[in-house]
């Protein structure tokens, strides 16, 4: 099955691409590492201009959609240029607020998505312990949130915590915590806080929340593979062995084709999964897209050479963000025993 996108979806992302290209990303990416969000902030502010946001949250509360396909159109963009901030967590706490009002909580969805959609308020979101849920059980089961972290609790003006049944608008965090990837700063929500909704339908729509995290960071995930490889093929065509180029190399070219067939074969599932929304695809995708992105950073560091393992190298920015989003929302053995329940009818039913 072929997943084409079709002329408007091509020309959001290669508006996306043409923006964030003139926006020194790496220089913000590096200024949020440092704890300076201006720069970011700033990035933020174009992408919510263009929509980017708004996509997930429905057009009752002043957004675009929900629209899955389009949301995974841009965050391959993000993705592609390393865009800093919690992206992924606004998108999930929109998609966890939409639920909840389709669920009959419209208190939260109206007084909080509006803010979301305009990029006004970055918002990160913090579900349940994994240990405390199972792939079967009705409460959501991330895979990963650093143990209680968040990511970029410092710059999210909303920070959501689920907790059992209910969904708590926490007032502040504690000290700040470096991780794998610097520009993803982990800190965790204090307890208590704002109640904002309690029962049932917390959980099922922390489970759709987790959904559309997961197929934002496969998709932010397949951009920056991209981003590697590209910048990998350049660089084999300009570095020289022998008086030659090293892109001429069999064992070279191997190793970038099979970076190129493990990433394109992943697109088809990223969009897959972003039409059906069914939480086994959307498992699938993740890890698919995730692991290649995962082996193109190992291939592109390889080829760099020695110069590849430094950080003041633009590369590096992305290879510390395709390890960091390998884990991040569900390892990839969570997500494989996720997607095989789905495909053994035993998964949980479509978000």
């Amino acid at each position: 099955m072929r997943f084409l996108l079709d002329t408007e979806q091509r020309a959001f992302a290669a508006s996306l691409d043409a923006m964030l290209g003139s926006a020194d990303t790496p220089a913000a990416v590096r200024a949020w590492a440092g704890g300076d969000h201006v720069p970011g902030r700033a990035l933020w502010s174009r992408l919510a201009e263009a929509g980017v946001f708004a996509l997930a949250v429905p057009e009752a509360y002043e957004g675009l959609g929900p629209l899955p396909v389009d949301l995974a159109v841009a965050f391959v963009e993000l993705g592609r240029h390393a865009v800093p901030g919690p992206v992924v967590e606004t998108v999930a706490a929109a998609a966890l607020l939409g639920g909840l009002s389709a669920l009959g909580e419209p208190g939260p969805a109206e007084r909080l998505l509006p803010d979301l959609a305009s990029g006004k308020s970055p918002a990160t979101l913090l579900l349940p312990d994994p240990a405390e849920s199972s792939p079967r059980s009705g409460t959501a089961d991330p895979a990963a949130l650093s143990g209680g972290h968040a990511l970029d609790a410092d710059a999210a003006a909303v920070s959501l915590v689920v907790d059992g049944d209910g969904l708590w608008l926490a007032a502040g965090h504690g000290p700040v915590r470096a991780s794998l990837d610097p520009a993803r700063r982990l800190a965790r929500p204090d307890s208590g806080g704002e109640l904002l909704a309690a029962g049932p339908g917390v959980a099922r729509a922390a489970l759709r929340a987790l959904a559309w995290a997961r197929l934002a960071t496969a998709a932010q995930a397949l951009g920056v593979g991209l981003a590697l490889l590209g910048r990998t093929v350049e660089y084999a065509g300009r570095r020289t062995q022998f008086g030659v180029p090293v892109a001429s190399f069999q064992a070279v070219k191997h190793r970038l084709a099979d970076a190129l067939i493990a990433l394109e074969f992943a697109r088809p599932l990223l969009f897959g999964a972003a039409l059906s929304m069914a939480p086994a695809d959307v498992a699938a995708a993740k890890v698919t897209a995730c692991e290649a992105a995962y082996g193109t950073a190992r291939t592109a560091l390889q080829l760099h050479g020695a110069i590849g393992y430094t950080a003041e190298y633009d590369l590096s920015l992305w290879f510390t963000k395709a390890r960091a989003l390998r884990s991040a929302w569900g390892t990839p053995a969570v997500c494989r025993a996720e997607a095989l329940a789905g495909l053994s009818g035993g998964g949980r039913p479509r978000s």
